[in-house]
């Protein structure tokens, strides 16, 4: 697996994510989504998306996307983050995966 491609594919569905309200990623709390998508390298990256409460019910949300390629990768797959207040405000980033 390229990870600098699996990176960009994290980070490019963060972004999309970044673009919702507080109150949509809030109604995607504990349904977790996946989706398989195609790298510029044209192999298929899986991508999850996991939305969940940061410390307590109705405050920060944690949005994590998860990319493996379906081998070894997905017992530890890449990770990338954001958190959001319940203002809709960013609290805090993480970059670089877990």
């Amino acid at each position: 697996m390229n990870e600098e491609i699996a990176y960009a594919l994290i980070e490019e569905c963060l972004k999309e994510m970044r673009q919702r309200s507080y109150p949509d990623l809030v109604a995607l709390v504990g349904r977790p989504q996946s989706k398989t998508v195609v790298g510029e390298d044209q192999k298929q990256y899986q991508l999850e998306i996991q939305v969940f409460w940061d410390s307590k019910i109705g405050g920060d949300i944690r949005v994590m996307v998860a990319a493996d390629d379906g081998g070894w990768r997905s017992f530890k797959p890449l990770t990338d983050d954001f958190i959001m207040a319940s203002d809709g405000s960013f609290v805090g980033e993480s970059f670089g995966g877990y």
